[in-house]
């Protein structure tokens, strides 16, 4: 355990571990189960948002895992039809009443919309962050145009970028736009929605550390600076196998075989996403 709490990255003021557990589509009962079984196993990062509709589950797992407040991090989004400033609050104050917490640590806008006012809901964010109501802020799904106008014109402290990102996508432009600004990228679907399972060049690689191809996906994800990752896993053998994936040592022929790879394969993609750099 302690190999992967050293496994943190710092931003804007807080201390993310590189390992979370993501939430999307777990509802109810096993959704309060799979994040009970987490939180045993050792996982310290837990994330949910306001659409996933989880937010009550999340948070009785939280509540009778007996784990110290201050040993967690949580993070939460507010959905894209609440980014006007009384919706967001109205959102967040439901988050925490859901999760029963005093404080969220992370608070994300879920997606960018078409018409938002930027620095209206940046100003609401900060305040939120002002008011010790969330110890830091931060965005999913935004390009680098926007985070642009986020970061640099608008001057807001942002803790990360929660994106898709796998060894099936590239995003190398995003990575080196963040890294330059000192914030971290979140991957999400970071296996692939399961895809990475069935590849035959990550397998082989598996087959040489006697580890499974999505254990190596992962951990190539993991091993790179700024990066962490929120596998979903329901169950708690899922959940134990992205633990082990951290103690996986690839070398330079892995990558080189891995950077081989297809990039072009994204998972999600809605409408309202913003255009892809």
């Amino acid at each position: 355990m302690e190999h992967l709490q050293a496994q943190n990255l710092q931003a804007g003021g807080i201390s993310l571990p590189k390992l979370g557990l993501g939430t999307f589509r777990m509802q109810g009962d096993a959704c309060r189960a799979a994040v009970e079984s987490a939180l045993a196993l050792g996982y310290r990062h837990l994330d949910t948002a306001e659409m996933y509709g989880n937010e009550e589950p999340v948070g009785a797992a939280i509540a009778a895992s007996g784990v110290a407040r201050k040993d967690l991090h949580v993070t939460t989004k507010v959905w894209n039809e609440n980014l006007a400033p009384d919706a967001m609050r109205r959102a967040f104050d439901a988050s925490l009443k859901k999760l029963r917490l005093d404080q969220i640590d992370l608070y994300l806008v879920h997606w960018p919309a078409p018409r938002m006012n930027l620095p209206q809901m940046f100003e609401t964010l900060m305040r939120l962050k002002d008011e010790g109501r969330t110890r830091a802020i931060g965005v999913a799904n935004f390009n680098i145009a926007l985070l642009k106008t986020v970061i640099e014109e608008i001057g807001a402290p942002i803790a990360c970028n929660q994106v898709e990102y796998h060894v099936m996508l590239d995003q190398t432009r995003l990575r080196q736009f963040l890294t330059a600004k000192s914030i971290p990228l979140v991957a999400y679907c970071p296996l692939a929605q399961g895809r990475v399972a069935s590849d035959p060049a990550l397998a082989e690689i598996g087959r040489k550390h006697n580890a499974s191809a999505a254990q190596v996906a992962l951990k190539w994800l993991l091993d790179q600076d700024g990066v962490a990752a929120i596998p979903k896993a329901s169950r708690a053998e899922s959940q134990q196998a992205n633990l082990d994936a951290l103690k996986l040592n690839l070398d330079d022929a892995d990558r080189k075989a891995i950077a081989a790879l297809p990039k072009d394969r994204r998972c999600v993609n809605p409408g309202f996403a913003p255009a892809w750099d």
